[in-house]
């Protein structure tokens, strides 16, 4: 069994992306240290940068000095490495099923700007549940893993978005009761109200020059150039609203004033 020198998450506590990872290891009952890499901070650290230095983004799972990136690629190596030590396997054993959990969870990760997509989103969810107990029938797996830790966000929706995620989607909030009851998930998963207050933190560190003190033209140059150029296509133009109206939008969304 892993122990805690061989095996290291490097995560910050509210990152939902990393949730999954803590939950399938500790469904797995796999020992592990923790690294706290702080979102809130600009700058990532020479750890992240050495392990993951292509996208410079936690999670990061380090077994026996060998870092494994990308949250759901490394909920399935969690599966496949000690998979076989600790109860059922978390993706199905069906390749058919195995490639819809995969689909779904990259389904999950899609981004959402507007409330009726992010409702679309959420009742497409719904319907893949159905009647089961879990996404892939009566045993928490994969899927379950993959998009549970987003259930930190229901109480944010409803605070700024105005959705009831109980009259909305009663299924799938049963089934966030379900996952609740499992020790994995107790462990890791923060409140929805400590979710809702690190996310306005969130924005105010990184609303860029408003709220994150930069000035992009100065720390990004080259980048502010390229921007200007394409802002000089019609096609581009007719597309992309107001910068002001996307500040406020995100301060609306995010309880900032």
């Amino acid at each position: 069994m892993a122990n805690e020198e061989e095996v290291v998450c490097v995560d910050f506590w509210c990152n939902e992306f990393g949730m999954r990872v803590r939950i399938a290891l500790r469904e797995k009952r796999v020992g592990f240290g923790f690294v706290e890499e702080d979102l809130r901070i600009r700058e990532r650290s020479e750890l992240v940068l050495q392990m993951n230095p292509v996208h410079r983004s936690i999670p990061i799972l380090i077994h026996r000095g060998r870092p494994i990136c990308g949250s759901l690629n490394i909920v399935e190596y969690v599966d496949e490495m000690w998979g076989q030590k600790s109860g059922a396997r978390l993706l199905p054993v069906d390749p058919l099923e195995r490639a819809n959990a995969r689909f779904w969870a990259d389904f999950g990760d899609e981004k959402m700007a507007a409330k009726e997509e992010l409702l679309y989103h959420l009742k497409c969810l719904e319907g893949v549940l159905g009647e089961k107990d879990f996404f892939g029938g009566k045993e928490f797996g994969f899927l379950d893993v993959a998009l549970i830790p987003f259930s930190t966000m229901f109480y944010g929706y409803k605070q700024h978005g105005g959705i009831d995620m109980t009259t909305e989607c009663p299924r799938l909030m049963s089934w966030v009761g379900r996952c609740e009851e499992r020790k994995s998930v107790q462990s890791v998963l923060p409140t929805g109200l400590d979710m809702y207050d690190i996310h306005k933190e969130f924005y105010a560190f990184r609303g860029y020059e408003q709220h994150g003190g930069f000035d992009l033209e100065e720390e990004c140059p080259d980048l502010i150039q390229c921007v200007k150029r394409c802002k000089e296509r019609e096609s581009v133009r007719h597309v992309l609203p107001d910068e002001d109206e996307m500040y406020e939008l995100h301060k609306k969304w995010y309880g900032i004033e």
